[in-house]
């Protein structure tokens, strides 16, 4: 594609733009590690909000939505739709939480819950586990998907990218501390939203397509469904049913954990009260599954009159590697035809939202592998210069690692089903260890090795020849890895009482799941209410569900389905406008006398 000078200085200046924050707040980041991966503890609801849903929108998103409708329609997006399910989960019943904790990293957890040296190794391994190879793996996969837009647009080969996106990376989230990403993000959210509208609005102008009613009536109406078709059963049971009755709770995937983990965690734990990591995970999951999907699947449903076939793609750019030529090319593919100046836009706005994923990954990522692995085992009498420092070197190392992962990868859908298959059947007990003092930390450990353990089995057998549908695999994975670990909880010693009693008045947990500990403690019930977290949780997924089929229904040209979605829609916000205050009541200020209870790292860097 053709680069005007006009869409060049676009580029630059948008770019410039985005790397203001990081230069202004490499000071402060660099003052401290609870400055440089939580920023100080003082970031509001809006930023945290914005931030989440920046991060998520990364460069393989719109990729991975345009791949999931080619290939089995729009039904098919209940894969990452379902996972709704766990992010409202995480807004009423865990935000808070994990604000009480106090903790600098979600792996800190580990120490304030788990006693002994059993938890010491779930707190490093899953330093290493996430940090480095799931982290990796998702970067890989962002840098896939940037390689592969790069290759349509730029015409450049994917060495030349990567090379490009890891120096930039590198001297962006070196610098810039958890500040500077936040801040950051929401500069790039406005601009990768506006790219992604106007790629929709110019992909239905095409002649193939012919605006949005020449798009739904020349599509198949069986790839606009919003359920899928319930006479394949096969189809049904992995794209819609599985998703969600056993998915969303059971897996474990960065960005939709439950009960909340990795950069959301993170996030809430960077909001300077509880009222502020409620809110700002409740802004995330409006905006992610209700404001951003919609635009992807135009341009994916345009796609697919323009490209009918792999063939199509590859005819029109010869230039591109034929590795790179799949479904999820398409959507950078239908950006062609964007006009002078927009085209710019949408290249800073895909840049923009490149960065921000991979800025947020290297810090999570680099939080783990410094502070829960380097400072907790190797190194811990050093100050906080030190940390830091060590810091921005591993955050160099993890870009160079994850662009060398990036020549394996094959497709973002790849990448995509790699997690859930490795995640498959630990979700349960990252719900239920806040909510029953029994868990302990071999618990965890089960989990995470039999889960691993029956992903490998799957992997290779399919190498083998033997196909498992991806369903299967994951009943039986969840199935049971949830045997294994709650046998392990009763055949293993319980955490050590003192440690249970702490983390009880450090966090308050309602319900009776911890009605021993709470006895032993004498302190009065806990402020939660889990009838109302569970009533939120109802009327926050209604309301988002009905904001996001609503305006399909619209689109779609079908105006009594979009009225009683609508309806709906107006109901349960109604609802939750009633209902939200009340959580901000219940959140209690910071009580005095615990400052014992303030892990050690926050105690060294206050």
């Amino acid at each position: 594609m053709h680069l005007t000078p006009l869409d060049w200085l676009i580029v630059i200046a948008t770019t410039a733009l985005s790397f203001l924050p990081a230069i202004l707040f490499a000071k402060r980041a660099g003052s401290s590690t609870a400055e440089f991966f939580t920023s100080g503890r003082a970031a509001p609801w809006w930023l945290i909000g914005v931030s989440m849903v920046a991060t998520t929108f990364s460069t393989d998103t719109p990729n991975l939505v345009t791949n999931l409708v080619r290939e089995k329609g729009v039904a098919n997006n209940w894969a990452w739709w379902a996972f709704l399910l766990t992010g409202m989960a995480t807004v009423f019943f865990y935000a808070r939480l994990w604000r009480r904790s106090r903790v600098l990293t979600d792996l800190e957890f580990y120490e304030i819950r788990y006693s002994g040296k059993p938890a010491s190794f779930v707190r490093g391994f899953r330093a290493i586990y996430l940090g480095l190879f799931f982290n990796c793996v998702i970067m890989a996969s962002v840098n896939l998907a940037a390689a592969k837009i790069a290759a349509v647009l730029l015409g450049w080969p994917m060495t030349k990218t990567l090379a490009i996106c890891t120096v930039l990376n590198i001297a962006f989230a070196a610098i810039s501390g958890l500040w500077g990403v936040l801040v950051t993000d929401l500069i790039q959210f406005g601009i990768a939203m506006t790219g992604a509208f106007a790629a929709a609005y110019y992909a239905l102008q095409h002649p193939a397509v012919g605006g949005l009613s020449g798009l739904m009536e020349k599509i198949d109406p069986a790839t606009l469904q919003l359920l899928p078709d319930f006479g394949d059963w096969s189809l049904t049971l992995s794209v819609l049913i599985i998703p969600l009755t056993i998915q969303w709770w059971s897996v474990w995937y960065p960005g939709a954990e439950p009960g909340g983990g990795s950069y959301i965690a993170q996030r809430m734990l960077a909001a300077r009260s509880e009222k502020d990591a409620f809110a700002g995970t409740l802004l995330f999951n409006v905006a992610h599954y209700a404001l951003r999907p919609w635009p992807w699947i135009i341009v994916a449903l345009a796609s697919m009159l323009v490209y009918p076939e792999l063939s199509d793609i590859a005819r029109a750019f010869p230039y591109v590697d034929p590795r790179l030529i799949g479904h999820d090319m398409a959507y950078p593919a239908m950006l062609r035809f964007l006009p002078a100046g927009f085209l710019g836009l949408m290249i800073a706005g895909l840049l923009a939202a490149y960065v921000s994923t991979i800025s947020t990954h290297l810090n999570w990522g680099t939080s783990y592998l410094v502070h829960d692995l380097y400072r907790r085992f190797i190194r811990p009498d050093a100050d906080e210069r030190h940390y830091v420092w060590v810091g921005r070197i591993v955050t160099a190392f993890l870009m160079i690692l994850a662009a060398l992962l990036t020549f394996v990868l094959e497709s973002a859908r790849q990448s995509f089903e790699l997690l859930l298959s490795v995640g498959a059947g630990t979700g349960l007990i990252y719900l239920l260890r806040w909510f029953w003092w029994r868990i302990n930390a071999w618990s965890e450990v089960a989990a995470m090795a039999s889960s691993f353990l029956l992903a490998v089995c799957f992997f290779v057998a399919g190498k083998l020849g033997v196909a498992i549908p991806s369903h299967v695999s994951l009943i039986a994975t969840v199935a049971a890895t949830s045997v294994v670990w709650l046998a392990v909880t009763y055949l293993t010693p319980p955490t050590d009482r003192e440690t249970l009693e702490r983390f009880y008045r450090l966090v308050r947990p309602a319900g009776p799941g911890w009605r021993p500990i709470a006895a032993a403690t004498g302190l009065p019930s806990s402020p939660d209410s889990l009838p109302q977290a569970l009533l939120g949780w109802v009327l926050g997924c209604t309301f988002i569900y009905a904001a996001l089929f609503g305006a399909g229904s619209f689109l779609y040209g079908r105006t009594a389905q979009g009225t009683l979605w609508a309806v709906l829609f107006l109901v349960s916000g109604a609802g939750l406008l009633r209902l939200v205050p009340r959580f901000w009541s219940a959140a209690e200020p910071e009580p005095a006398g615990l400052a014992e209870q303030v892990p050690a790292s926050e105690a060294d860097a206050r």
